[in-house]
């Protein structure tokens, strides 16, 4: 039929009929005939879609910093975008203008307002590491946008594939993070080095101390000994002081009993005694006495005469008698 057209859509794109201006017909996956002359049709997808974006931004240290990443939405309002929007087809389908191709270029730009305000107040180093803020940031932006509101979309999700540098910073962070990683390494090292060092120093004071402990066992022997061998001296000098008690007592009794025996003696004439020994005066002693008494008596005597025979027999008797004995040496007691 001349200017009648079937259409026929599928439940995920929203259909719009105006006729003569006015809003005759809408909804997902209608069916319908319509008159083409008098007819406008809008057709808008409303399956989510994922936009892939990439930005050069610049972080607050100076540098360049690239950010990709992926931004999923869906149309939740018609209504509204096709008034902001031009999504109306011919009869074959095609869109009429390239307004449908904004929409994705229109939450790319919101989301990268956000993303640069993000990237400006954080410098490069911090930056690389903060995309699950920089995710939650962006987001939060693109829902509260008064223009993406207005488009009647909604958005699903944000993710952030990647944050990089420019192949100079990339090389001079790693250089850094190398560094400090070695740095670390460093200090692992000299904390273990310290650590053994201190081991060493605590079994050096072990050995020390079990050395000291040992020494003072030795030196308590060795007092323990002295104290012994004081202990015997001492007992040795009192057996020393008790023997020499003891012998003093014995030389005491023994004087004693000499002096008891000679006392009655004391006033006895030499010779009375001389002549009470066992062995009696012998001829020459008798004569020695003689002369002993001529000796004393020599003023009262006036004229002495001896005869030749009586020296002779007097230096005879001298030859034949033997000589007495030598006296034994004496030792002397301890």
């Amino acid at each position: 039929m001349l200017g009648f057209r079937y259409l026929k859509t599928t439940p995920t794109t929203h259909v719009m009929q105006y006729k003569n201006g006015k809003l005759v017909r809408q909804g997902a996956g209608l069916s319908f005939f319509y008159f083409m002359p008098s007819s406008v049709v809008v057709q808008i997808p409303l399956a989510s879609v994922g936009i892939p974006f990439v930005f050069n931004e610049t972080t607050s240290d100076f540098q360049e910093a690239t950010i990709q990443g992926d931004i999923t939405y869906r149309v939740v309002d018609p209504e509204k975008l096709a008034a902001m929007l031009d999504h109306s087809v011919d009869y074959r389908g095609r869109y009429g203008s390239d307004d449908p191709s904004k929409l994705s270029e229109r939450i790319i730009h919101a989301a990268q307002i956000s993303a640069r305000e993000f990237t400006q107040r954080n410098p490069l180093g911090e930056l690389l590491t903060k995309s699950d803020e920089l995710v939650a940031t962006c987001e939060s932006a693109l829902k509260e946008a008064p223009a993406v509101a207005m488009l009647g979309v909604e958005i699903i999700g944000m993710s952030i594939l990647s944050i990089g540098a420019t192949p100079e910073m990339t090389k001079a962070l790693q250089a850094e993070a190398r560094e400090k990683l070695l740095q670390q390494a460093d200090e692992a090292v000299h904390i273990r080095r310290n650590k053994a060092i201190e081991l060493e120093r605590e079994i050096k004071e072990n050995e020390l101390q079990t050395e000291i402990k040992v020494e003072e066992k030795k030196r308590e022997v060795r007092e323990m000994q002295l104290r012994a061998d004081i202990a015997v001296e001492q007992q040795r000098t009192e057996l020393v002081d008790q023997r020499v008690q003891n012998e003093r007592k014995e030389a005491e009794a023994r004087a004693d009993g000499l002096r008891a025996i000679l006392e009655p003696m004391k006033d006895v004439d030499w010779k009375t005694l001389l002549a009470a020994s066992p062995g009696g005066i012998n001829s020459q002693e008798m004569i020695a006495m003689a002369f002993r008494d001529l000796a004393d008596n020599a003023d009262k005597i006036g004229t002495l005469n001896m005869s030749p025979d009586l020296l002779n027999t007097l230096l005879q008797s001298n030859e034949n008698e033997p000589e007495p004995p030598k006296p034994r040496p004496r030792r002397n007691r301890e």
